[in-house]
């Protein structure tokens, strides 16, 4: 398929592996990727998680306003590595967030963003939504109908669209092709739901990869 502008969400657990936090090497050959999926001509806005750095909450009492504006915060951390590793490839790439931190990023507006990426920037969407309660997944489809992509892609550690987590469930297979209508059906779990409802409402194709 021929795609103008694609959406890609990275999970910040892409970054680093055997409990690093951040993994140069694995961080350039994400960077290269990026560079190759560009080269083809397409526009490419990345959103990145922040599941290497923070997840969920010290505690059960913890504010979950608070632990997840540390994960936002996460995410701009992730988004910052990965432009570097862009920039030393000889790649243009700008960082938005919701959050105003101009001195780190620009401050996101959809038609900056779109700016950007028409001047051939691979545009890194940090922040999450800017708002506590929703994840990643659901701030990858916002961002993708905000910024008119033609589809949103979506890399994580685990390969692919699974009948359950096959990191918990060996008897986990996987699933080749399925709607939206089906993840909701059988509460998949491989994007939030939020997301795949936003996504089905607006007519925004999706794939999972690992």
């Amino acid at each position: 398929m021929n795609y103008k502008r694609i959406l890609l969400k990275l999970s910040g657990e892409m970054l680093g592996e055997n409990g690093k936090l951040f993994d140069h090497t694995i961080i350039d050959n994400v960077a290269a990727t990026l560079v190759k999926i560009a080269a083809t001509g397409v526009e490419l806005g990345v959103v990145i998680g922040a599941g290497n750095i923070w997840r969920g909450r010290f505690t059960d009492e913890m504010n979950p306003v608070q632990a997840d504006q540390m994960g936002m915060l996460a995410t701009i951390i992730n988004a910052l590595a990965v432009q570097d590793a862009l920039i030393r490839l000889g790649r243009k790439a700008t960082v938005f967030t919701p959050q105003e931190m101009t001195r780190f990023a620009e401050h996101y507006r959809a038609d900056r963003a779109i700016e950007k990426m028409n001047e051939g920037h691979i545009v890194l969407l940090a922040g999450g939504s800017g708002n506590p309660f929703f994840t990643t997944d659901t701030a990858a489809s916002l961002r993708a109908a905000e910024l008119k992509a033609d589809a949103v892609f979506k890399g994580t550690t685990v390969d692919g669209v699974f009948s359950a987590d096959p990191r918990k469930d060996p008897t986990a297979t996987p699933i080749y092709d399925v709607t939206y209508d089906e993840i909701l059906d059988k509460n998949l779990r491989a994007f939030d739901m939020s997301a795949v409802i936003f996504c089905k409402d607006n007519n925004i194709e999706s794939y999972g990869f690992g």
